[in-house]
């Protein structure tokens, strides 16, 4: 028996690739597309490492070419539900007994094989299914997710090393359990990195998953999924369960071995989760643990010392890299009237030089919105400021689907600082500005705190640093992660551990030690050596 005690040094954040004209890994990259678009791929549902194919399929489309194909998936019935639930408690009971080296030397070849093998593979399947650009897809679908699993398993063994003190008499040990039963795993479209997270977190400390990948992401979903098993994931570990969320969830929140779930998405869905959760408490063999990451309405607050230029690139791409499609997209501004002739004119003319349209033209800065449904909702949010006499637009305000799902970056700004888009989630393109008078600083940073229900992310712009550092303390409960003279977008796993409160979810931090703390159930274990032997305490004697 190997009895080393192991600790994981932190690593280092995985190198991102330029993809220069001419270079090798451009390359290969635009290979791997041709060569994906050139085929169909058929996704089977994947349970106890077994492929179930159900006959009820949907199809997989590029959202900046919807009448393009890329394969179809099928969806799970509630026959194979019934497997998966009974797959993840079987493998439970060998897994959760693994020691968690092995577990995380798993996690570590899945890294590597990311980082060399399928690193074009994986990154093609992202910007075509979920339609992002070069940079986008590298930073996300290669990058972060090697990141996640590299950092968690340096992580855990931090969190493996704490134990309590032991006195005289007695031998005192804390043992890090895994959840007792199977964890649901629920993964958004925007993130391929999140996909994998959502599993891979819980699974490494021991956990196993039903995983419910986002219907519009399930050609990278799979190709992650069939990543694990080569890396030596076994089976049943991870089940996974392309399908609808109504017919997944029904079955698997009734369960009483229910013991988590790991959620990213909307809140109208998480609460949805946790209402049906709170309902059937009485069910369940353990109080499952309940961790989500929501919504945002993210903020950018200009001081009126910022410097305009620096205000207006990480306006710029803090709203519109990635379509807006990201939780921490900045949604609403506020610039000091000093400041916004010049903020203005800047942003129109990057927004004007901006390109838009096929993943595969690298001279797109912005491509497609993921679906039909998401681009009728950013329109009529668009249509509403343009009847409005408290808006205009200034800058897009177009959206054409006839091909894909574009909508053009849009700038609105309006007179009322409650304005509708200021206040609520929108999800694509469109960022509203709100202009305040210099001298009501104050004023207008109370507004932005009161504004949204949410609490994701936000930044503040100033050359003045104890202004900033001032209105840092003001805003300290209206972002979990906050930047100074930067974009609200782009936390790095290792660096800035992502998360919110308020209605932006639990706040658990996915990139640190606080999410992986949740997927387990310490046990404290106490041996006395000379147990006593008379009931009487000694002055009675």
């Amino acid at each position: 028996m190997n009895n080393a005690i192991y600790n994981f040094n932190a690593p280092a954040n995985e190198p991102i690739f330029e993809y220069l004209k001419g270079s090798k890994e451009r390359n290969a990259l635009f290979e791997e597309l041709n060569r994906q678009l050139s085929r169909t791929v058929e996704v089977p549902c994947i349970i106890g490492g077994k492929e179930y194919y159900t006959g009820n399929t949907s199809n997989i489309i590029q959202p900046h070419n919807h009448q393009h194909k890329l394969g179809v998936y099928h969806n799970v019935t509630e026959k194979q539900l019934e497997l998966a639930v009974k797959s993840a408690l079987d493998a439970h009971r060998i897994w959760s007994d693994l020691s968690w080296t092995v577990r995380a030397s798993i996690l570590l070849k899945a890294a590597e094989l990311i980082s060399g093998k399928y690193r074009y593979l994986l990154s093609a399947a992202t910007m075509l299914g979920q339609s992002k650009n070069i940079y986008q897809s590298e930073i996300d679908s290669v990058c972060e997710t090697i990141d996640f699993l590299k950092y968690n398993s340096f992580f855990a063994s931090k969190i493996y090393e704490m134990q309590p003190a032991s006195t005289f008499n007695q031998l005192n040990k804390m043992e890090f359990r895994p959840l007792e039963g199977f964890v649901f795993t629920v993964s958004p479209f925007n993130f391929t990195a999140i996909a994998s997270n959502l599993n891979m977190a819980p699974v490494l400390m021991g956990n196993t998953t039903i995983w419910k990948p986002a219907s519009t992401s399930v050609l990278s979903n799979y190709i992650l999924m069939k990543i694990f098993m080569e890396a030596g994931m076994p089976d049943g570990v991870i089940n996974f369960v392309p399908g609808k969320g109504s017919t997944i969830g029904r079955r698997v929140l009734s369960d009483p071995m229910l013991a988590g779930i790991h959620f990213t998405g909307s809140n109208h869905t998480f609460n949805s989760l946790w209402r049906q959760v709170t309902e059937t408490l009485p069910k369940y063999r353990s109080y499952p643990r309940m961790v989500g990451e929501t919504g945002g309405k993210d903020f950018i607050f200009v001081h009126p010392s910022a410097d305009p230029l620096e205000v207006a690139v990480g306006a710029v791409r803090g709203a519109f890299e990635y379509q807006g499609q990201k939780c921490s997209a900045a949604s609403r501004m506020y610039v000091p009237q000093s400041l916004w002739p010049i903020v203005k004119s800047l942003m129109v003319d990057m927004c004007h030089d901006m390109k838009m349209g096929d993943v595969t033209d690298s001279d797109n800065f912005m491509n497609a919105v993921i679906d039909e449904a998401s681009f009728d909702n950013i329109m009529n949010y668009i249509e509403y400021a343009k009847n409005s006499t408290e808006a205009q637009i200034i800058c897009g305000g177009n959206g054409n689907k006839s091909t894909g799902f574009f909508v053009d970056a849009t700038i609105i700004e309006t007179t009322n600082p409650y304005f509708k888009t200021m206040e609520e989630e929108i999800f694509g393109p469109v960022l509203t500005v709100w202009v305040y008078p210099d001298q009501k600083l104050t004023e207008a940073v109370d507004i932005c705190d009161k504004t949204s229900p949410y609490g994701l992310t936000g930044a503040v712009f100033s050359r003045d640093r104890v202004a900033a550092s001032v209105i840092c303390e003001k805003l300290r409960y209206a972002a979990g992660n906050f930047y100074i003279n930067d974009k609200p977008t782009g936390a790095i796993v290792g660096l800035q551990p992502f998360g919110g409160s308020r209605a932006s979810g639990t706040n658990d931090k996915a990139g640190g030690e606080f999410n992986l703390i949740r997927w387990i159930s310490p046990r404290t274990i106490k041996e006395t050596f000379r147990p006593a032997t008379e009931y009487k305490y000694g002055y009675m004697n």
